[in-house]
């Protein structure tokens, strides 16, 4: 799959819902508690992108596999982004280190 396409909005959220089995009220709650941010088209429609369908099913799998609520799922997405922020640091220092050797 290209990158962009990954990245593209393209899935109404009632095509979202049905490829995830859950209600699209579901998707909607996401939202209003931040834990998704779908695109939207000028005339105000929720689009999705395959990369929001796979972040929508890490959510579900935390909710439902594993039992945490949705402030729970907030934190550990909160702690994943932040992860990810001291990760791409380190690869920033890590190669400074290497350029000076």
């Amino acid at each position: 799959m290209e990158k962009n396409s990954y990245i593209e909005p393209v899935y109404l959220i009632s095509v979202v819902a049905d490829i995830l089995g859950v209600h699209p009220q579901t998707l909607r709650q996401y939202e209003r508690e931040g834990l998704i941010k779908p695109s939207r088209t000028n005339g105000k429609i929720r689009l999705y992108s395959q990369k929001d369908i796979n972040h929508i099913k890490y959510v579900l799998t935390l909710t439902k596999e594993i039992g945490v609520n949705l402030a729970g799922v907030d934190i550990i997405l909160q702690l994943n982004k932040r992860i990810e922020e001291l990760e791409k640091d380190m690869y920033i220092y890590k190669n400074k280190i290497k350029s000076k050797l």
